[in-house]
């Protein structure tokens, strides 16, 4: 009998992948309706309707996570696809993080941490020397994860996107993490 000493964390693979491809929607509808759902029920004390969920989600395009000017990460937990996260070109030096998702089953695995390991490599291969991005104040886990991978608060960079409530940026060339 063979004991495993593996880390749950080294199961994580994470790597770029074709934002148009169905594993990719069905991870991009998994984080929509999380993050959507978490807003009715805070607002609305409900679930959202599948009517609004679905119109939502065709009113949030995630087409500019592609070459040239942007990319879409997988991450696989044990071969399946389980996380994903994008990016898009602000400037020459800055790229906007989006969509960053871990399904609820494999959450405190380690994929938060892979998934921006990879973000931060994917940005440089950009030619970014900075990431910021925006959220919600509702989703504590995602700041708290942002806090401890160095992203820091910056002011609003975008304030005409109606979920915005909070800001952060990255340094990605020196050892500082002041994004701003």
């Amino acid at each position: 009998m063979t004991i495993s000493t593996a880390r749950a964390s080294d199961l994580w693979v994470v790597g770029p992948a074709d934002v148009t491809t169905d594993e990719a929607l069905a991870l991009l509808r998994d984080y929509y309706y999380d993050v959507a759902n978490r807003y009715y029920r805070l607002h609305f004390d409900r679930e959202g309707t599948p009517e609004e969920l679905e119109s939502g989600l065709a009113g949030f395009p995630s087409d500019d996570l592609a070459g040239p000017d942007g990319v879409f990460l997988i991450g696989r937990y044990d071969d399946a696809a389980q996380s994903c996260a994008g990016l898009r070109r602000l400037d020459a030096t800055t790229v906007e993080l989006t969509r960053v998702f871990v399904r609820p089953a494999v959450r405190g695995t380690g994929g938060g941490t892979r998934l921006l390991t990879a973000v931060d490599t994917a940005a440089r291969a950009l030619g970014a020397t900075r990431i910021t991005l925006d959220t919600r104040l509702d989703l504590v886990e995602a700041r708290a994860l942002y806090a401890r991978h160095g992203y820091r608060e910056i002011p609003a960079y975008d304030s005409t996107r109606p979920y915005a409530e909070i800001w952060y940026g990255k340094d990605l060339t020196t050892g500082s993490q002041n994004g701003s």
